[in-house]
């Protein structure tokens, strides 16, 4: 018999640590499969009905419109109920309306669509909150911003297939991405039970005021902190071109859907990359800095997509797009969870959502808007200079920022 020593088994609490971390990173992979898979079926559903880009950036605007209604409330969810289940509820919303658009897609009306698109972005509301404000709650003390890193590379994974694979699928009929939607956030929401249960800390109990509006005051409070969401803010919402995408790929590429999903996975692409090497290489020191530069860097990949007449070159300039944009997120999600109070996580990420989703989602509605005016590629352009605009002007006029080093310290 050999005298070896078997290796040590992890102790029990760690095991149960690891799986609930694993059991997390599976379901919020899931959803945001689903999320993209939805995002270019509908796109491309209500481009072909409609022909037109205004309408398809209206989208954004029936997906984002939640956010606003619900602000106040989703961050409360998250900090008053059991996270884990208010993240499988969420599931449960995403997952029902892809049956909905199942149905919606072999109609010619296009109305239901933005009606659903309404219903996902209820559950989405909720959704962005409670997995910002699980993370923290589900890794050990010092490890945020690597944990940060790989729940963003394995939902920079999934934005990697998803797209593709809704483009793809909707070759086979446009209900085809729609069920792959339905499988995917299902079994998100399965993956849910191995979380465990997750109450917030010291959990409040009253409903005043002060209670529903504390994640804003908060953030108002850290100038460094609502500095790099307005900078976000300000770069995407001019600076978005993932509305347009349709139009790319039908009059630009002369291709169909599945260059439309092409587009869609090339940022995944990118910000999978550089997630994955900050992941083993974390990013300590040197943050405001890095943002500035990684905005402006945005920007720059922006008007290079706008000129690009070939599919390929477009698709490297979304990849460094998608690099640029992940670096940027890992930095504003590690100043805002390291420098946050458990109890009040969800309502100060709550915030943090609603800034995130008015730069994507309103951006789309904005590119949908002046591409109706002045045309679209000349609205790209335009919005690309816009943002590398506001970097240079946010280095300018919020010196804070500029001089802020580390990352998990304001």
């Amino acid at each position: 018999m050999s005298d070896t020593p078997a290796p040590e088994s992890p102790a029990p609490d760690e095991a149960a640590h690891r799986r609930a971390f694993v059991s997390f990173i599976a379901a919020d992979t899931l959803f945001s499969c689903a999320e993209d898979i939805i995002v270019v079926a509908v796109g491309w559903l209500v481009y072909i009905k409609t022909q037109s880009t205004f309408a398809v950036g209206m989208i954004g605007l029936a997906g984002f419109a939640p956010s606003i209604l619900l602000s106040l409330f989703t961050g409360l969810a998250t900090d008053r109920f059991d996270r884990r289940l208010v993240l499988a509820i969420c599931g449960a919303g995403l997952t029902t309306g892809a049956v909905m658009l199942c149905i919606a897609a072999q109609r010619d009306a296009v109305w239901p669509v933005y009606a659903i698109v309404f219903f996902i972005g209820i559950a989405k509301a909720f959704l962005g909150p409670v997995s910002k404000a699980l993370v923290p709650n589900l890794v050990r003390p010092g490890e945020l911003t690597r944990g940060l890193a790989l729940a963003n590379s394995f939902g920079g994974t999934a934005r990697l297939m998803a797209p593709a694979l809704g483009g793809v699928l909707y070759l086979l009929g446009p209900v085809a991405p729609f069920l792959a939607a339905v499988v995917a956030a299902g079994a998100g929401v399965v993956c849910c039970i191995g979380i465990g249960r997750r109450p917030p800390e010291n959990a409040m109990s009253n409903m005043k005021w002060s209670t529903l509006v504390a994640g804003f005051v908060f953030i108002w409070s850290a100038p460094v902190v609502m500095a790099a969401m307005g900078l976000d803010l300000a770069a995407v919402l001019l600076g978005g071109a993932t509305a347009l995408m349709p139009y790319f790929a039908q009059e630009i590429f002369h291709a169909g859907p599945w260059a439309l999903g092409m587009m869609r996975t090339a940022p995944a692409i990118g910000g999978l990359l550089i997630s994955f090497g900050l992941a083993y290489w974390p990013l300590r020191r040197w943050a405001g800095p890095t943002l500035l530069v990684v905005v402006a860097l945005y920007g720059l990949a922006t008007i290079g997509f706008g000129l690009s007449t070939n599919l390929f070159v477009a698709l490297g300039f979304l990849a460094i797009l998608g690099a640029s944009d992940s670096v940027s997120m890992l930095v504003r999600q590690s100043l805002v969870q390291a420098n946050t109070p458990d109890a009040m996580r969800g309502r100060v990420s709550a915030v943090h959502t609603l800034i995130a989703g008015a730069s994507g989602e309103l951006g789309e509605f904005e590119s949908g808007l002046l591409s109706a005016g002045i045309g679209v590629v000349p609205c790209i352009v335009v919005g690309g200079a816009a943002a590398v605009i506001a970097a240079a002007l946010f280095a300018i006029l919020v010196p804070e920022l500029r001089r802020t080093d580390r990352v998990e310290r304001v």
